[in-house]
């Protein structure tokens, strides 16, 4: 395909790993992002499977290693903080629930930005306009004069203002559950140990190391309903959750006080994405803009990085964008399909309401690595490695 001016809305994982690929096959790339500058430190997000692959190809895995977290594994505790089941790193190869190759969310997308030489970033803007015609797409902008590009990639996350614009309502499927990330004050009782504690009503509390010494990732959730789908700014969201989590045991109290204080707040509803098609004329979607698995899978880096990398490969490799974009989903969507397969229980197993429940619960965990549990177990983390990865030529590096 020839050279062009592309757009890529959204500066999280998909849309950096997507822009350095197409930078390097010589497009002129330029990269929205809503927020005001690069977030740093976020949560933790896998690299699983596949993703690892596309990491390395991409050169940038020596880089990675660098800042992937230092945990012992996953730890189920009681309201008296007391350990009820848990599993270590190394189960499962190195592939269960937290995997050996841990990092923040913020720190990989540093590394892909690094990597990304000679792309336009623009922060604090958003696109709100599609118009196409024959030759390329007008986008207009919240903030900046409208501009013309040949193709838009709509990399903008789950809540996607371009998969909005383009396809409409259509897509977005809630899972009932809502989230709450923070960053907290160091916790020095984890001992290298991610923490989560359940309490009836489908409350689940979290705690995690960071990369610092000085913090930790903190999660709280609750299973909501479709009042609770209202958008609030951090601070009502933040007393919203005080009052779910009022009276609940463990470190909760000690939670809410963090959430109040962390400057990095951020509320999400737990959502898939599905669509029949991820393109329509000259735009396309890429990672939870299109096909958002959830964070219950824990395959939603995978997603992003194998799309980007099939994606890019398939538009150096067509004549035309409309074969790129078809060939594009034919080879990412069996894997899409199979990581949208949420793992056993789904939302009632991350967030059980009753105490008979969260007590099987910690009872399948402790047993995790024994049949019948284990096969079950296996086939949900094998899915990260589900896809034979086209091997594209590479691109020369930037210079």
């Amino acid at each position: 395909m020839q050279t062009t001016d592309i757009l890529v809305s959204g500066a999280g994982i998909a849309g950096p790993a997507l822009a350095r690929q197409l930078r390097a096959q010589g497009h002129t790339v330029t990269v929205v992002e809503r927020a005001a500058a690069p977030r740093g430190g976020g949560q933790a997000v896998d690299l699983r499977g596949a993703a690892r692959t596309v990491v390395a190809r991409m050169g940038l895995a020596d880089r990675v290693r660098e800042v992937l977290l230092d945990q012992k594994g996953i730890a189920w505790v009681d309201g008296r903080g007391r350990t009820t089941a848990r599993m270590p790193v190394d189960a499962f190869g190195g592939e269960g629930i937290v995997s050996e190759f841990e990092i923040l969310r913020g720190d990989l997308a540093a590394v892909l930005r690094e990597a990304c030489t000679g792309v336009e970033f623009v922060h604090g803007d958003t696109v709100t306009a599609l118009d196409e015609d024959a030759d390329g797409v007008t986008v207009t902008f919240e903030n900046a004069p409208p501009r013309r590009f040949g193709l838009v990639v709509g990399a903008d996350g789950v809540h996607s203002a371009v998969r909005s614009l383009a396809f409409g309502d259509a897509g977005l499927r809630p899972l009932g559950c809502h989230t709450a990330w923070f960053t907290a004050p160091a916790a020095p009782d984890l001992d290298g140990w991610y923490l989560m504690h359940n309490a009836p009503g489908g409350l689940v509390a979290s705690l995690r190391p960071g990369r610092l010494p000085d913090e930790t990732k903190a999660a709280l959730s609750f299973r909501s309903g479709p009042g609770d789908a209202v958008r609030r700014d951090p601070a009502a969201w933040a007393e919203v959750f005080a009052a779910r989590f009022a009276g609940v045991g463990w470190k909760a109290a000690w939670l809410v006080e963090a959430m109040r204080a962390a400057p990095d707040l951020a509320v999400e509803d737990m959502a898939q994405v599905g669509l029949p098609r991820w393109s329509r004329g000259r735009v396309v979607l890429l990672g939870d803009a299109g096909y958002c698995p959830s964070p219950l899978t824990g395959l939603g880096t995978s997603l992003a990085l194998v799309g980007a990398h099939v994606l890019a490969g398939e538009l150096a490799a067509a004549e035309d964008h409309r074969t790129a974009f078809d060939r594009y989903e034919t080879v990412v969507r069996p894997y899409v399909d199979r990581a949208q397969q949420l793992p056993p229980g789904g939302v009632d197993g991350f967030a059980p309401r009753g105490r008979a429940a969260i007590a099987l619960g910690a009872f399948t965990m402790r047993a995790a690595t024994r049949w019948p549990v284990r096969p079950l177990l296996e086939r949900q983390f094998a899915k990260s490695d589900g896809i034979e990865l086209p091997d594209y030529a590479a691109p020369a590096p930037v210079s």
